[in-house]
């Protein structure tokens, strides 16, 4: 019987795996390596590895009882294989295809030297739902406009055919070795993520369990109810698509059962909604493969030498810990803090405030997103921070600059967000909790608020600032042009 290796990477699911799936009819051996240098400069940030821990252990619990066992090894991906090959007289790799540049580049390579010397190298598609070059344009060329790309997907019909589950594997030899998960070094030192264990269950159940909910409680008022952050009417399956507990693919198979046996009035607009934001991430993974430069420069040429900060560390640290005196930004970022996630309206106007009124550069927010966030994906980290920058593709305009007070008077207008998350604040009225600063001294005196010393001012002025990032704007561009 052929002898497989089936290399794990952000594919950690027995069900709708292509790459396992093709292989089940052989001796394969699971394995995962974990080589973090090989993805420099976008190693996995601390949040993405608590997730990863626990991904890992789902996933070997998973293969223990279905008779076998997940082979760890860290070390550079190529030699690993090469040592792995010759204890087992495997035949063949299989995998799952990545996509951000990092990876493209270690698998091409990994990909010769295997064929070189005679060992089958397979990839296979299971982390999106059409390839890269599957959805372009009538030149041939790449979207870069989501309407029409999210148009083209649709006329070609969302994919939502998944291969079977895996029930039961061949045994693995004792003989070869694994390290043990805890070898890898996952977790903090410091027990910052504390609460990360009463929001998410990572590993393939997980994404299961949270598919279901969501489609049970809140698809039917997504996309009236999506933007207002206490109501928590997303998915939060962005963790779990990353990680590949659970397929693209699996999702849009998911929506269409429940839409077909649905009685619940309105509901189909409600899923087209959802559907629309889950080929946004597809549309985020195309842009990268097809501009691999994205993730450190900008899509539009005429912002690469745009003259954001990058030296105001305080400023960018305040903005951090959830300091800046404006309640929605920092609730949103201690909720980030706290939980290792945002809710989607609330990163947008962060990411605002950074780029736009405070004039950071739309890296720094990336870099720390990509620290703190359990769903940090390259992709999608990368695009939408250069789409509120207003720099990338089917950008926010550069005018388009988020007010933090407006936005939280229209999606928390009773403040239940913001008193969760700022809760110094939780005794104002709602007619002053959105701009405390501009509180009579008895509202603030009554509520027990001190401005700048138990709550901070504000440490921008919105609308100064506003007009300081439009007049560098039309400056820039008139130069650039």
């Amino acid at each position: 019987m052929q002898k497989i290796l089936v290399w794990f990477r952000r594919d950690l699911r027995l069900n709708d795996n292509p790459a396992l799936h093709a292989a089940k009819q052989a001796q394969l051996i699971p394995v995962y390596i974990h080589a973090p240098d090989q993805d420099a400069p976008w190693q996995a940030g601390g949040a993405s590895n608590w997730w990863l821990h626990h991904s890992l252990h789902a996933l070997a619990s998973q293969l223990k009882a279905a008779g076998s066992r997940l082979i760890i090894r860290r070390g550079d991906a190529r030699e690993v294989l090469h040592q792995l090959i010759e204890e087992t007289g495997a035949e063949a790799v299989f995998v799952s295809r990545l996509y951000d540049p990092a990876s493209i580049a270690r698998d091409t390579n990994i990909k010769t030297t295997l064929t070189q010397q005679g060992i089958t190298y397979r990839s296979f598609a299971g982390a999106l739902l059409f390839e890269p070059w599957q959805i372009l344009t009538k030149t041939n060329s790449p979207y870069k406009v989501f309407t029409p790309f999210w148009q083209t997907c649709q006329k070609s019909g969302l994919p939502s055919d998944v291969t079977p589950g895996i029930r039961s594997l061949p045994a693995v030899s004792t003989r070869i070795s694994s390290q043990r998960l805890e070898d890898l070094h996952l977790l903090p030192t410091l027990p910052w993520d504390t609460q990360f264990y009463d929001h998410w269950q990572p590993g393939e159940a997980g994404a299961q369990s949270r598919l279901r909910r969501f489609i049970k409680e809140h698809l039917s008022e997504y996309e009236d109810a999506r933007d207002f952050p206490a109501q928590g009417a997303t998915s939060a399956l962005s963790p779990h698509l990353h990680f590949g507990e659970i397929s693209p693919r699996q999702v849009v198979y998911a929506i269409e059962h429940a839409l077909n046996t649905s009685t619940a009035p309105g509901v189909r607009k409600q899923a087209q909604g959802f559907l629309r934001e889950l080929v946004w991430r597809e549309f985020t993974h195309h842009i990268l493969y097809h501009f691999p430069h994205t993730t450190h420069k900008p899509l539009n040429p005429r912002f690469e030498n745009f003259p954001w900060q990058t030296r105001r560390n305080k400023v960018l640290r305040q903005w951090q810990q959830g300091q800046t005196g404006f309640p929605i930004i920092d609730a949103g970022m201690r909720e980030l803090w706290a939980t290792g996630s945002m809710h989607n309206r609330v990163r947008m106007i962060v990411a605002s405030l950074l780029t736009k009124n405070l004039g950071m550069h739309w890296l720094l927010g990336a870099k720390w997103f990509w620290d703190t966030l359990v769903d940090a994906d390259l992709a999608q980290n990368s695009f939408n921070w250069q789409w509120v920058a207003g720099c990338g593709a089917d950008a926010a305009p550069y005018f388009r600059i988020f007010n933090p007070v407006t936005q939280s008077e229209k999606f928390d207008a009773d403040g239940i967000y913001i008193r969760r998350w700022v809760p110094e604040l939780s005794r104002l009225p709602n007619k002053y909790l959105h701009a405390p600063w501009l509180a009579p001294a008895e509202e603030l005196h009554s509520a027990g608020v001190v401005i700048g010393k138990n709550y901070p001012a504000p440490m921008c002025d919105l609308k100064h600032t506003r007009e300081e990032a439009l007049l560098a704007y039309k400056q820039h561009t008139r130069a650039a042009d």
